[in-house]
């Protein structure tokens, strides 16, 4: 999903993230919380996310809140990525800036070697936030860009639901 983030005078900031849950609480990405994305959401704590399949012509956008989601949560999710993924979490910096290539290679075989035959705990510079959605757009491309767009916005312990024009 495309995740748009914006820095604290408001200039947009997107990149593409991978959804790793979605319910009734919201949609679920990770990242490190000292990473680009993690600073912006730390200072202005809102998102919006964008998912398109161009062979459908269907899109969805969500916007909500963004909240960090707890430690255990993270751990689980953190113990169930592949052990080369987890030690990736360990070995960059994510968004800094590095010298080179193979410094950052050599960081890698660094905590390989630190966690040789052992779990890897997850960082404390890394986890999970959630988004907690107020707004929904479904977008359906028709012919002659007579689209069909419908918005679910949240109202009291409901959503509100309401055709837009293409």
């Amino acid at each position: 999903m495309s995740l748009a983030t914006a820095t604290p005078d408001g200039r947009p900031s997107v990149r593409y993230v991978l959804l790793r849950g979605l319910d009734e609480r919201g949609l679920r990405f990770y990242t490190s919380y000292f990473s680009t994305k993690g600073k912006q959401l730390e200072r202005n704590a809102f998102a919006a996310v964008a998912f398109f399949w161009p062979q459908l012509q269907r899109q969805v956008r969500a916007e909500g809140a963004v909240h960090v989601i707890s430690e255990d949560e993270s751990d689980a999710y953190f113990a169930s990525r592949p052990r080369g993924h987890r030690l990736a979490a360990w070995a960059s910096e994510q968004s800094e800036p590095i010298a080179s290539r193979a410094l950052l290679e050599e960081r890698y075989v660094h905590f390989e070697e630190r966690f040789d035959g052992e779990d890897i705990p997850r960082p404390h510079s890394w986890g999970g936030y959630e988004i907690d959605p107020e707004r929904f757009e479904f977008w359906q491309g028709q012919a002659n860009r007579l689209h069909d767009r419908f918005e679910y916005r949240r109202e009291g312990g409901g959503w509100a639901i309401r055709r837009l024009q293409p």
